[in-house]
């Protein structure tokens, strides 16, 4: 029997760190401590670092864009038990070009379109860690990490609807933090009438998510080895969340 742990991993400098274990999944369960979806970690102390590398953190994916690692940088880059890594998975598009209802459909929609390699390197890099947890994040914990986890879990056969709910979690997570984004906004010169939709974390946005995947792909597997990723490679992934230790 799996050990029972709280979903949301809480830790002194952080909102919205969560386990991705505990799922229903074809495999039965997904596993605890494995994957960890995660806000910034910038806020954390030495505490709360080795809070994190106690339970096992071994593997830090930091999805951020340059300009906020510059502003708001990561404490696990230079810490020497976990192997740090930045791919900023949202590189070069901007949701202010998004013309859509839905300005978080279209940013999601257009990275699953056009951020192949950032997405591959992602989910290599989770692949092929070594042992312990992978811990993956962003900002807010919600739309760069939002999507990987999505493609995570469905890839370990977990049903959309509970994938969905999984990222509509988020809400209420980092409604504390709301206000601090703006101001950061405010700050970078970002028109806040535009900026306030990618403060949303509505279901549809991960319902209309993953059904452009079902339609256009036919499952998140042939998805992942349309964007170049091998059988050996899909295989690790699955394993990463579903295999006995």
């Amino acid at each position: 029997m799996q050990p029972q742990f709280e979903r949301h991993f809480v830790v002194a400098g952080t909102f919205n760190i969560r386990d991705l274990g505990g799922y229903a999944s074809g495999e039965g369960q997904t596993r605890w401590r494995r994957l960890l979806r995660a806000d910034g970690l910038h806020r954390l102390d030495a505490a709360g670092m080795a809070m994190l590398t106690d339970e096992g953190v071994r593997t830090v994916i930091d999805l951020r864009r340059d300009h906020e690692l510059e502003s708001h940088p990561n404490p696990f880059r230079d810490n020497p038990v976990v192997a740090y890594h930045n791919v900023s998975l949202f590189d070069a598009l901007d949701p202010a070009a998004m013309t859509g209802g839905d300005v978080l459909l279209d940013l999601y929609l257009a990275a699953l379109m056009t951020r192949h390699g950032a997405v591959a390197q992602v989910l290599t890099l989770i692949a092929d860690a070594p042992e312990g947890i992978v811990l993956f994040h962003c900002t807010a914990g919600k739309d760069r990490t939002g999507l990987i986890a999505a493609l995570m879990l469905a890839l370990a056969g977990v049903e959309a609807a509970v994938i969905v709910e999984d990222y509509a979690l988020t809400g209420p997570m980092i409604a504390p933090l709301l206000e601090t984004f703006v101001a950061d906004a405010v700050a970078r010169g970002t028109d806040i009438e535009s900026f306030r939709p990618l403060l949303a974390c509505k279901r549809q946005t991960m319902v209309a998510t993953l059904a452009f995947l079902i339609d256009h792909h036919g499952s998140v597997e042939d998805y992942l080895r349309s964007i170049g990723l091998g059988h050996d490679t899909i295989d690790r992934l699955k394993m990463r969340l579903t295999r006995e230790v």
